[in-house]
């Protein structure tokens, strides 16, 4: 089976495009460096380090120091496909963070976006 051309992408060339989705919306690029460090567990020089390296997205994912455990509970459609039916497992490691670059641009709190514990619940 053919690799699908996007994981060939650079992080670097598709970065500038979710900051651009969000600083449109009023958001900023700190709130996107956020939610790629809480899904990828990158820190923010290791961030720019992917960045300036031009990685691509294959190598991105696959060098995250720890991909968030709760980004299981990122539900919905991106690009007309529910991201929690995307069997390829780098796919919806892309369209999570698509979905979660959405939510910040669509105006919802980053505490949401990140999937934060409700402190009244146990």
């Amino acid at each position: 089976m053919d690799e699908h051309r996007v994981y060939k992408y650079s992080f670097a060339s598709v970065y500038p495009h979710y900051v651009a989705k969000a600083e449109r919306k009023g958001r900023t690029k700190a709130e996107v460096d956020e939610i790629i460090r809480w899904l990828t567990g990158y820190s923010q020089q290791q961030l720019d380090d992917q960045i300036a390296a031009k990685t691509d997205l294959r190598g991105f994912f696959d060098d995250a120091p720890a991909m968030n455990a709760a980004r299981d509970q990122i539900r919905g459609v991106i690009c007309g496909i529910r991201v929690e039916e995307i069997a390829e497992p780098l796919m919806r490691e892309i369209r999570y963070l698509d979905k979660l670059i959405d939510e910040l641009a669509k105006g919802k709190a980053m505490e949401k976006i990140l999937r934060a514990a409700d402190p009244g619940k146990p």
